[in-house]
């Protein structure tokens, strides 16, 4: 098949073609699994294959995409028709960074294949969570996986060959309760980095018994506790809704695409702007922010991007100041010659597409903050006079450019004086994107750092979901909106 697609490439640059790339699902496949109250409700397997064309012609993309290769030259000769179709109406002809001809292979790192574990297994390992989520005041329980594995060739007209294989595993248990006023509440667990793998072995039993062990005694307190108050206070953010703020005001701000207006009519812009870059304070000096996909073991990496380019770790915030972006080699030659500067050296590896059938656009890799020196959880709550700790992701809302938001969160522990007082229910908080994080005052140490997983995040036209990672420490803020 390899052989089959050089061939196609050759023929297609012979007819006028500047830049051919092609990537070859040899399969793509998934699992997905949902127990709810003890019933299975849903057992969803899928498999595909085919192969997806990119066709570059006087300055303008062509694409095609099929499941059935029996006529590869057939979808070579639609995506260079389509190729020129756009060259006679391209505004601002397609120029690609420089990158290197690569001969190489990536594995995400597993030590079971989930794909050769018994369903009866994966059946069970939810039952099992089941019973452990089966306790006093629980109304009703979730417990799900699913499970993802492809196989990807990539090839370009530059001479790159690349293969790669990801696997990924993403586990989830939830439980909700009827309060003391008539509302419901939720608490949940979805595991991030577990180990060095990302295989069936994650799913350790004894560890999941304990989280659902501590949800359910976590939901418990909520179905008694009080209304978070309508307040301005310091925020405590834990991993699991710190992960999410990074992801809606930092990750998605930070896609060259929007930053270009490109996401505009469907996901939103960014508030950020060409000339914010290296001078821009995004962020107290406390804020360092990485586009890491070098990370080991997280859905954010995978090796290579889908324009053949390593992947990265890249400095995006630099002690609050803004100084990188989620690039592919497409957006930094455009916005370099927007600008009439050079803001970007070349692509930073980070233009992904879902699966053959769709383009490839900037996605996010994991986008990590940096741990500070502020200690401990106990250490940060031990310095706030007046706060809030928040967890877990209930529901958000984020202004069209990501310029302002409004989190809900699943629980919360109110802070006077140092010293934890007791749990509160219904907290959120609410702010603008660059006040908020110029109110960045502790930043946790490397014991309060933990990747958090993004199995669904969506962008693009038509949607594109694709996973991800976020390392996150505990961080502090300051004057926050809470309550409303």
């Amino acid at each position: 098949m390899e052989r089959e697609i050089k061939q196609c490439i050759d023929q297609t640059m012979a007819k006028g073609a500047t830049y051919v790339d092609a990537r070859w699902y040899p399969f793509e496949e998934s699992n997905a699994l949902v127990m709810w109250n003890g019933n299975l409700k849903a057992l969803n397997a899928s498999s595909e294959s085919g192969v997806g064309v990119r066709v570059l012609y006087k300055g303008a993309w062509g694409f095609s995409a099929s499941s059935s290769v029996g006529d590869l030259g057939e979808i070579f000769d639609k995506a260079l028709d389509n190729a020129r179709v756009a060259a006679e109406r391209v505004t601002f002809p397609v120029r690609l960074a420089e990158k290197d001809a690569l001969q190489a292979s990536f594995s995400s790192p597993n030590a079971i294949d989930p794909f050769t574990v018994p369903m009866a297994d994966k059946v069970a390992f939810l039952q099992q969570m089941d019973v452990a989520l089966d306790k006093p005041g629980v109304m009703q329980r979730i417990t799900a996986v699913e499970f993802v594995k492809k196989k990807i060739i990539f090839l370009d007209s530059e001479g790159s060959q690349i293969d790669k294989t990801i696997i990924d595993v993403f586990p989830m248990i939830m439980v909700m309760g009827m309060d003391k006023d008539g509302g419901m509440q939720m608490r949940k667990f979805r595991a991030g980095r577990l180990g060095k793998t990302r295989g069936w072995e994650t799913l350790d039993t004894e560890f999941f018994t304990a989280q659902a062990e501590r949800i359910t005694r976590e939901l418990n307190e909520l179905l008694v506790a009080e209304d978070c108050p309508k307040d301005r206070r310091s925020v405590i953010l834990l991993p699991g809704i710190m992960f999410l703020q990074t992801h809606e005001t930092i990750g998605h701000a930070l896609e060259l695409d929007r930053i270009l207006g490109y996401e505009l009519a469907f996901a939103g812009g960014s508030f950020v702007r060409l000339e914010d870059f290296g001078k821009l304070r995004y962020g107290s000096p406390k804020l360092t922010v990485r586009a890491d996909a070098t990370l080991e073991n997280s859905p954010g990496s995978f090796g290579y991007d889908d324009d053949g380019v390593p992947a990265q770790n890249n400095l995006l915030i630099d002690k609050g100041i803004l100084v990188g972006a989620i690039t592919g080699r497409q957006m930094v030659e455009e916005a370099n010659a927007r600008a009439r500067r050079q803001i970007f050296e070349g692509s930073s590896g980070a233009n992904r597409a879902t699966s053959f059938y769709r383009v490839p656009i900037e996605r996010m890799t994991n986008i990590n903050i940096d741990p500070g020196a502020d200690g401990d959880l106990d250490d940060i709550v031990k310095h706030t006079e007046r706060g809030v700790i928040l967890d877990g992701d209930k529901s958000w809302s984020i202004g069209s450019n990501r310029e302002q938001f409004h989190f809900a969160t699943d629980i919360g522990w109110l802070v006077e004086d140092g010293e934890v007082k007791g749990v509160v229910k219904n907290a959120t908080y609410k702010g603008e994107t660059l006040k908020f994080y110029n109110s960045l005052t502790a930043v946790g140490d490397e014991r309060t750092w933990q990747v958090e997983y993004v199995n669904n995040c969506g962008k693009g036209q038509p949607n594109q979901i694709m996973q991800l990672g976020h390392g996150v420490p505990v961080c502090r803020f300051d004057d926050v909106t809470v309550g409303e």
